[in-house]
């Protein structure tokens, strides 16, 4: 009741602030990204670790693997493209394990979880316990893609160490932009305070005037 009377612009300033809070809080609950760059180190890397051993288990007997998976989709050259295969899913996993070449390794794993899927449909049909596995590298294969190796990987180590300092008048003027930034987001934050420090002063003053 004493807030209503002595400063009613000052609850309304507050309430709307509260209400502001309420669903900014809620819209970081619901959808916006928390720690991104852990997400993509975690995907990269689970992604390569389960993936890998399917290569070196090609490599072991590339014949069968030939004659099981290659030939039924009539390809040419089947342990030449068994071998394709293999090498892909293991340099592909190293690649997003340590998060070099991350984009062209996912891409090579896109690949080979492609000729999986289609060899999968054409043989079984949609068969959901065939394509389960599949569809999941097939997706994470594309998220990395899309998404990038993140900080925590070699090519941010190399883009930072060596393609920035080899061209330094774009990184400071990258430089300059971000902190005019940061300096316009500092003054209008002030701005703020002292609009919200006037609208307390004045209903004070006006009563004590009264």
């Amino acid at each position: 009741m004493f807030c209503r009377f002595v400063y009613p612009r000052f609850c309304s300033v507050a309430i709307k602030v509260q209400r502001i809070n309420s669903r900014k809080l809620l819209s970081s609950i619901l959808y916006e990204s928390i720690f991104k760059d852990l997400a993509i180190l975690l995907l990269r890397v689970f992604a390569g670790a389960l993936l890998i051993h399917h290569g070196f288990e090609k490599l072991n007997d590339i014949n069968n693997f030939a004659d099981a998976f290659v030939r039924p989709l009539h390809f040419p050259f089947p342990v030449t493209l068994s071998y394709i295969a293999a090498v892909s899913e293991i340099v592909g996993s190293w690649s997003l394990i340590i998060g070099l070449g991350t984009r062209l390794g996912a891409t090579a794993i896109l690949g080979t979880m492609s000729v999986a899927i289609y060899h999968a449909l054409v043989t079984s049909g949609f068969n959901i316990y065939l394509l389960e596995l599949l569809a999941l590298y097939f997706s994470s294969a594309i998220s990395i893609i899309l998404l990038g190796p993140g900080r925590f990987s070699a090519d941010y180590l190399v883009n930072e160490i060596f393609i920035n300092n080899l061209n330094p008048v774009n990184s400071n003027s990258i430089k300059k932009t971000f902190q005019n930034k940061k300096l316009t987001q500092k003054k209008e934050n002030s701005k703020i305070i002292k609009k919200q420090l006037n609208l307390l002063k004045f209903p004070f003053s006006s009563f004590l005037s009264s």
